[in-house]
């Protein structure tokens, strides 16, 4: 499968002082842009109270928040490259008067995570920052940790379907200082080639802004099926 995805801007040194630099007003995109999408994530995560879960790249934790309240007998990690993001995260978490769940200052390269700790892996809006490059190792790090049929869900900005959608990426190309550098991917055949199954996507559109759903499973004893040339 062949498509175009724009190359990414930033450096992931440029990443965390971008980051750290909108988080005071993050929320604001997040909730207008991209809460339709968090909550389909939500759903298809199909969280089961007494689960281990991990969100990578939580930033100011607004779905981290809803993986702490649906799962009060489980537990709920959450790292992030950012401290502001950590600490948006955290003061909004705590105030659910919940305990459990973990923060950490950590990089998705390389996850503090022994194998198969987790029966689900979450993050949203990470792949629309990074380079094309990262996505296998990253996602492949992602398998590792997670448990033997245990879910991925995955959101992104992603490749434009209507003409509307396309406002976005010529933002993106415009490059303008206070957004966070997000271009349109499509995370589902990079899941496929590092052994996820039964992948399954969907596009939600709001306010114009396109995003992608992905959800996928990771194989028991060991199948890599699915892997495909990108």
């Amino acid at each position: 499968m062949h498509y175009e995805i724009l190359e990414a801007r930033n450096s992931h040194e440029e990443i965390i002082q971008k980051y750290n630099r909108i988080a005071r007003i993050y929320d604001l995109f997040g909730i207008l842009m991209e809460s339709k999408a968090r909550n389909r994530a939500l759903d298809l995560a199909t969280i089961r109270n007494g689960e281990t879960v991990l969100e990578v790249a939580l930033g100011t934790g607004l779905n981290f928040v809803e993986l702490v309240r649906r799962n009060p007998e489980g537990w709920v990690w959450g790292i992030d490259v950012s401290i502001k993001m950590l600490e948006r995260a955290r003061k909004r978490t705590s105030k659910t008067g919940r305990k459990n769940f973990t923060l950490h200052l950590s990089d998705s390269r390389h996850l503090p995570f022994r194998d198969a700790t987790f029966d689900i892996v979450m993050t949203q809006y990470l792949f629309d920052i990074l380079p094309v490059k990262d996505f296998t190792p990253i996602l492949l790090e992602f398998k590792r940790v997670l448990k033997e049929g245990g879910r991925i869900v995955v959101v992104n900005m992603t490749k434009s379907e209507k003409w509307i959608n396309q406002i976005y990426e010529g933002i993106y190309k415009l490059k303008p200082p206070l957004l966070a550098g997000c271009r349109g991917v499509l995370a589902q055949p990079f899941l496929e080639k590092v052994g996820f199954r039964e992948v399954r996507r969907e596009f939600i559109s709001q306010l114009g802004f396109p995003s992608e759903v992905v959800k996928g499973m990771k194989g028991k004893n060991g199948d890599l099926g699915g892997c495909m040339s990108l």
